[in-house]
């Protein structure tokens, strides 16, 4: 028979209340009782029964968490980050890729939803959040990263200056002589994207030239094609820039051998090894998911406030791959 509570009571010889306090790291016991409560749970092998918890205190201490890939650097960070919040916190977190799948995303939050945690953090891929409005008005706070949700949800967001980030970038490039600035992008409908395209196109003004621009889903073929058709025109580009991380190693790939000034969105591991060290836009992944875990984690202990709307900025490395000269 699985031991209780009243078990573990009896073996260290103190109050059913005693144990219950050891259980639930409250303070107020005595460290020698606590220790032989922790000792009588060992020796005993008993372990909380938490769906009593839960139905006792309403609450799961769980957090859900929906990122785009765990695989990406970037995301690999905010989670992270959030999971120090989470943990400090005394919860667990729950989390899942969408791989950029609308639908993978309302099943990864319908799941936890369904396992009643306490609150969500999301970087949506899609752009209609309309499926989360029962789970907000029942009281499940959620904060979006990254990305906003889609139009008629008002919470809490934390969001990088994508656009002023890109113009950061590009200005970067004309102030080094480069006229012929090409960008690499994600799809257009990536919030993040289209944000970076905005910031590219604003800070290039007449200079701009659709020839230069290619946005799709990144892949070493689709990059290597759209390079070759860009530096096959009468006009090729002098300089490059690239909308993420992973678009900035594999363009740095299919440019081997080939002079280009580069500066790249995303900071990424050895880039200030390679010669010339590649400059980069940088943005703070884990001050995201950090920001958005201590936001809600402020909304479950009772703020009611308006919905926050946060935008970090970011900062431009100048390692010498976006200073060579046309």
């Amino acid at each position: 028979m699985r031991p209780t509570m009243k078990d573990v009571a009896s073996a260290a010889g103190v109050a059913l209340k005693t144990v219950s306090r050891v259980v639930n790291g409250e303070p107020g016991v005595n460290p020698a009782t606590a220790e032989r409560v922790r000792l009588a749970i060992e020796r005993l092998g008993y372990s909380r029964n938490e769906s009593a918890r839960v139905l006792r205190r309403g609450t799961t201490s769980t957090v859900g968490l929906v990122i785009e890939d765990v695989a990406d650097p970037f995301y690999s960070s905010l989670s992270r980050a959030v999971e120090d919040v989470v943990v400090g916190h005394g919860c667990l977190l729950l989390s899942g890729s969408s791989g950029e799948e609308p639908t993978r995303e309302r099943e990864l939050v319908r799941t936890f939803c369904a396992r009643r945690v306490d609150g969500l953090i999301v970087v949506p891929a899609g752009d209609d959040h309309s499926y989360l409005r029962p789970e907000l008005d029942a009281g499940t706070p959620a904060v979006f990263a990254d990305r906003p949700p889609g139009p008629g949800l008002d919470v809490d967001t934390v969001l990088t200056d994508n656009a002023g980030g890109a113009a950061l970038a590009t200005r970067h490039l004309l102030a080094h002589g480069h006229r012929r600035i090409a960008l690499l992008a994600d799809q257009p409908s990536i919030f993040t994207a289209a944000q970076r395209l905005e910031g590219y196109r604003r800070a290039l003004g007449v200079l701009y030239d659709d020839r230069l621009v290619a946005m799709r889903a990144p892949s070493p073929e689709a990059v290597r094609a759209d390079l070759e058709r860009m530096l096959a025109l009468d006009d090729p580009p002098t300089a490059l820039f690239t909308g993420n991380g992973r678009l900035t190693v594999t363009a740095l790939r299919a440019l081997a051998g080939h002079r280009m000034a580069l500066v790249g969105f995303d900071d990424f591991e050895l880039a200030d090894l390679l010669s010339p060290g590649v400059t980069v836009v940088a943005q703070d992944p884990a001050g995201m998911g950090r920001t958005a875990a201590e936001i809600l984690f402020r909304r479950l202990s009772g703020d009611t406030g308006p919905a926050n709307h946060v935008r970090l900025p970011v900062t431009l490395v100048p390692r010498g791959s976006g200073e060579l000269p046309p």
